[in-house]
């Protein structure tokens, strides 16, 4: 019997190969072609409807894009275009509608005319919109009628109706995501209108407008723009302090790609490319971003030279001197885009490279020589780099010796672990030598490894990596993740694969955080990406009553502690831990109010804050990078009026404020 049991457990034969038909890999498998079921992959599919009415309006057939949010959570997303062909399709048999609102890789982007550039390459969209909604009805203004059909769960409910008349064009795609896939159903509206945004800057001349009909009154913002990226440069440098009176941009198509670049500089050292194909925005770049990196890099040498700025290639600048304080966005459209991975988040063509690096080092030649002053503010901005880099580099030299990068050397104040294995290994940075004190005791000394730090470290928004090198708390953090820094970072080298900001729960805490933060996102960014950054949330209140306790992190679970423990005993409140006696003589519930992680025993600190069974840990991640490195430019940069406008803006929303 054993045997048999084990040979149907291992059977695999013709009847253990299922085959998924019409639009069932993608219920099956959301994620392979919406990367994700949670927020980002909810707001993609409208995203992908969106895209499709881009694609018209890139044409020239759209001029008009609207999306309403509607009660119920349902999404519709009208166009002006040309409108989904309704006819039989010769090889499915069925309406052209239905086969490709029902079949996976069906569409108009594939061959033949109908689009000479589109962002759906994949011709998955709307199928996979679709698949994975509970229901979708799609109304299409052509040839004189509107023409309707409707969808449960990807099936269609009757065939393609003809209905009214009507003398207009266009598609009307109406949905609601499926429960039973996305687990919360929750539409974000500055999410939605930043995507709208930016899709009007890249689509020029095309209005784009979002109506909030869930509650009323209806919310109502349109986009149109004329400028293009000369509009979404203005947009994205506003509030800064510009070394620019112009900024550069050029739109101009090469051997059937059209290229459209714009650049500004600023007095800051951060640089932000953005750059996106066929109106999808690439994070990770790709030919085209090179294109513009190499352009940038040899135009600018050559004008440096020629001017008399440098002499001979040894004092050369390099794509990171260039590349200083510049903000860009560089956008091309091509027929056939190969995009690497299946977010499409970097471009694989290499002609994209040729035709930007072209267009943008003839046009830069040509701007440079018309605005002579802005090409000298450039110059010697990245001059001013290159000093800072070669002070940078000695600066990293006293630190980053052979020895140190090899862990030999590490900072004294450093309590190690035992463990060499990065994947079980924690490091938790601590504020204050008394919180360190505590830490140190109470830790699993084989996995947890204790950095505790002597006040605030400075704040690396303002300062260059040569000052910020020779601050010791940094330079005891660099040496202690073991990854060194800037260009020669690695992160294989990475000691810890959870380091741990713990703070106190207080304005001194958030601040020395934040200052944190703006460290790791500014210098060790894949550490956050990797997801290796966490926020330790130490507990409020401990809620006790005789022998039993709670601790608890908000005012909302200390109220529920309370009456949970309290059962007619009366209330004590504990400002300080001796206090505790004091309540439990009176048979009564004591509440002690943390005010730092210092007044915690180690046996505390071990069980609340530190014991992976029990611990409240937040993994740091960024969602929106452009808008990260906006804020992080806001409340940590040089500039007191950004910052100040920021927080006259929202003092209403304030409930806590330590003073």
């Amino acid at each position: 019997m054993a045997k048999e049991k084990e040979e149907q457990k291992s059977s695999y034969s013709a009847k253990d190969i299922y085959v998924l038909e019409g639009l069932d890999p993608v219920r099956k498998r959301p994620g392979m072609y919406i990367g994700t079921t949670d927020s980002a992959g909810l707001h993609h599919l409208i995203w992908e409807v969106v895209d499709n009415s881009i694609d018209e309006a890139m044409g020239g057939y759209a001029h008009n894009i609207r999306v309403d949010l509607l009660p119920g959570n349902k999404v519709s997303v009208t166009d002006d275009g040309r409108g989904i062909p309704v006819e039989t399709h010769k090889q499915t048999k069925k309406s052209a509608l239905e086969t490709v609102l029902t079949t996976l890789h069906a569409g108009g982007k594939f061959g033949g005319g109908s689009y000479k550039v589109s962002g759906g390459l994949h011709g998955v969209g709307v199928s996979v919109v679709n698949a994975l909604s509970e229901w979708v009805e799609v109304q299409v203004s052509r040839d004189g009628y509107v023409w309707v059909q409707e969808y449960k769960r990807g099936k269609p409910q009757y065939k393609v109706k003809k209905t009214t008349k009507t003398d207009r064009t266009g598609t009307k795609v109406s949905f609601l995501p499926d429960a039973e896939i996305f687990a919360k159903i929750e539409w974000d509206l500055k999410r939605i209108v930043d995507h709208l945004r930016q899709q009007a800057f890249l689509t020029k001349g095309v209005k784009i407008e979002i109506v909030d009909q869930r509650k009323l009154p209806a919310a109502y913002q349109g986009f149109y723009f004329d400028g293009g990226l000369l509009s979404f440069i203005k947009y994205v440098t506003r509030g800064e302090k510009l070394i620019q009176d112009d900024p550069f941009y050029v739109h101009k198509e090469l051997d059937e790609i059209e290229a459209e670049v714009s650049f500004l500089y600023n007095e800051d050292i951060e640089t932000r490319e953005l750059s996106f194909a066929n109106n999808i925005y690439t994070p990770d770049g790709g030919m085209h971003l090179t294109g513009f990196r190499s352009a940038l890099t040899r135009t600018l040498n050559d004008y440096a030279s020629g001017e008399g700025y440098i002499k001979g290639k040894d004092e050369n600048l390099t794509g990171d001197d260039v590349r200083e304080g510049l903000t860009a966005i560089v956008s091309v459209r091509l027929r056939e885009p190969q995009f690497e991975g299946q977010t499409k988040a970097r471009l694989g063509n290499p002609p994209a490279r040729t035709a930007v690096e072209s267009i943008v080092g003839e046009a830069m030649k040509d701007w440079l020589e018309r605005h002579p002053a802005d090409a000298r503010h450039i110059i010697e901005k990245c001059l001013l780099a290159v000093k800072a880099r070669k002070a940078a580099k000695a600066a990293k030299d006293t630190i980053l010796r052979k020895g140190v990068l090899e862990g030999l050397t590490l900072p004294g104040k450093l309590a190690d672990c035992s463990s060499r294995n990065p994947e079980e290994s924690e490091l938790f940075i601590v504020e204050g030598d008394s919180a360190g004190g505590s830490a140190k005791q109470g830790r699993d000394r084989r996995t947890q490894a204790i950095l505790p730090l002597k006040g605030k470290i400075l704040n690396v928004e303002k300062s260059r990596i040569d000052k910020m090198l020779v601050n010791k708390e940094i330079k005891a953090l660099v040496v202690a993740l073991g990854t060194a820094i800037a260009d020669s970072f690695s992160l294989e080298n990475l000691r810890y694969h959870k380091i741990v900001i713990m703070t106190d729960a207080d304005v001194d805490g958030a601040h020395i955080r934040t200052l944190l933060l703006t460290l790791f996102y500014r210098y060790f960014q894949p550490l956050i990406t990797n997801g290796y950054v966490y926020i330790a949330q130490p507990p409020l209140y401990k809620v006790q009553r005789g022998k039993e306790f709670r601790y608890v992190f908000s005012d909302a679970e200390k109220e529920a502690a309370v009456k949970a423990l309290s059962k007619g005993g009366a209330v004590v409140e504990a400002a300080e831990e001796g206090d505790e006696k004091t309540a439990e003589k009176k048979s009564g519930v004591s509440i002690q109010r943390y005010k730092g992680l210092g007044e915690m025993n180690p046996e505390q600190l071990w069980e609340t804050t530190m014991n992976p069974a029990y611990r409240v840990l937040k993994q740091v991640t960024v969602d929106d990078a452009v808008a990260a490195d906006k804020l992080f430019d806001v409340l940590m940069g040089s500039e007191v009026e950004p910052r100040k406008n920021f927080i006259q803006a929202r003092a209403q929303y304030v409930k806590n404020l330590d003073i």
